[in-house]
């Protein structure tokens, strides 16, 4: 492995290591120091394709088994971006197959096994540095992700549903004047007047049963005249 040293230089090609291994970006990220890379590193699809945008790197090193977004599913992405990026997959051997499929698919530059060595790289650099292929996996990217969310683009503001807003008020000077009417007494002061009522007739009765008292009093002779 040639010296590794860290790169000031703004003009120096970046490369995107997308991997959640740490001993797999690590070992990257010399690998392309020791080639005056600037390094840029992330750990999950989703993350990789803004850093993708943000960035538009020169190189894109792809794990294909990371977390979020797949490796395949995320180069499919970057490529619907747009750019002039190449992608690298990088997969351990077991996985070969999908990574000889997805090469193909996003239209990368070449895949290489894990672990990568700096003689693995070598013997793929002039490949990795030639022409971007097409990515024939776009035309069928929602049939092999059907579950992956796409945005619309905005067509406006959506009309209300009919009956879901109420309808706008009248001025109010076009208002007719309407007449001040006196609030009925409410049932609660019926037992209060019920009440008045029977004291009035208790008070009559005795004032009855006085003057009644008065009376027999004076026919007896009870009464002085």
């Amino acid at each position: 492995m040639g010296l590794v040293t860290e790169v000031d230089d703004e003009s120096a090609p970046t490369v995107l290591i997308v991997d959640n291994n740490p001993m797999s970006s690590m070992r990257l990220t010399n690998l392309f120091k020791t080639r005056n890379f600037n390094v840029e590193l992330c750990e999950d699809g989703d993350q990789a394709v803004d850093e993708y945008i943000r960035l538009d790197p020169e190189l894109v090193v792809l794990s294909l088994d990371i977390p979020s977004l797949d490796g395949h599913l995320a180069a499919l992405e970057m490529r619907e971006h747009g750019g002039e990026s190449r992608i690298v997959f990088v997969a351990p051997s077991r996985m070969a197959d999908l990574a000889r499929n997805a090469t193909y698919s996003a239209g990368a530059v070449a895949w290489l096994q894990k672990p990568v060595s700096s003689e693995s790289l070598e013997a793929v650099w002039k490949t990795i540095l030639g022409a971007i292929p097409e990515a024939p996996g776009l035309e069928d990217l929602d049939e092999l992700y059907p579950d992956r969310i796409q945005v619309e683009a905005d067509e406006g503001p959506l009309l209300p549903l009919p009956g879901t807003l109420p309808l706008p008020l009248p001025d109010a000077s076009i208002l007719p004047d309407l007449p001040v009417v006196v609030p009925v007494e409410s049932g609660a002061s019926k037992p209060k007047k019920a009440k008045l009522k029977k004291k009035r007739l208790a008070f009559v009765v005795l004032l009855a049963l006085i003057a009644g008292g008065l009376g027999y009093a004076y026919q007896q002779g009870m009464l002085p005249v």
